[in-house]
């Protein structure tokens, strides 16, 4: 008996009618996923926003300046002055200033003290301390900013901040004698005015005396 075997031929798919719309684009949002991603994305800058706004909090910064002066006895003196400024939006509390790094066997302290406290600083506020040192050995003294530590209530640690660094002191430097020089500076104060008018008389005293002498030297010598 015979097998007969019949092939067909795969026909290609007709090609769409030319009336036919194309598909729907998918809308990215309607994905479950891509919504998570993007309600996480805006309760995390929400979250964020919140604690930047949140954050009132005081913000301490301290100028520190030394001025030295020379006294008529040979000594120096230094002058010393901290100002705290409170740049935040709330107050600080228990500000405590200290400024100890001055060296006992190089400085001593004459007036003041080298530390102080205050109940609060509010915002905006301004405290001022101040004192004064004698240097007692001569050489180059490189200072330490002073440190002030304040309490604020949302946290139960002490906060802490630093001055401003002041510049090299040249304690007990050899100063070129300024005693002409004051001395002509309090002559000029007391006596200025009189002399700027006897000045002005013998530059026209002079001015009226010159032409007179060259005229007659003129005369003379048409004379000759």
């Amino acid at each position: 008996m015979s097998t007969s075997t019949f092939f067909t031929k795969e026909q290609p798919d007709p090609p769409p009618p030319l009336s036919q719309s194309p598909p729907p684009r998918r809308n990215p949002m309607a994905n479950p996923t891509t919504t998570k991603i993007l309600f996480s994305l805006l309760l995390s800058l929400l979250l964020v926003s919140s604690s930047l706004a949140s954050s009132d909090v005081p913000f301490i910064v301290a100028h520190k300046k030394a001025t030295p002066r020379s006294l008529k006895s040979g000594a120096e003196r230094v002058s010393v002055s901290i100002d705290i400024y409170n740049q935040g939006s709330s107050t600080a509390y228990d500000i405590t200033l200290t400024d100890d790094h001055w060296p006992k066997d190089i400085f001593d302290v004459v007036s003041g003290n080298t530390s102080q406290s205050w109940d609060r600083l509010d915002a905006g506020g301004l405290l001022s301390h101040a004192f004064e040192l004698e240097g007692k050995v001569k050489g180059m003294f490189h200072g330490s900013p002073a440190v002030i530590t304040f309490r604020i209530p949302t946290k139960a640690a002490l906060q802490e901040a630093y001055s401003t660094p002041i510049l090299p002191l040249d304690v007990l430097a050899e100063k070129p004698p300024v005693q002409k020089l004051e001395l002509a500076k309090k002559l000029l104060a007391k006596y200025g005015s009189l002399i700027s008018v006897i000045s002005i008389v013998v530059l026209f005293i002079y001015l009226l005396v010159t032409p007179s002498k060259s005229g007659a030297a003129k005369a003379n010598k048409k004379r000759r």
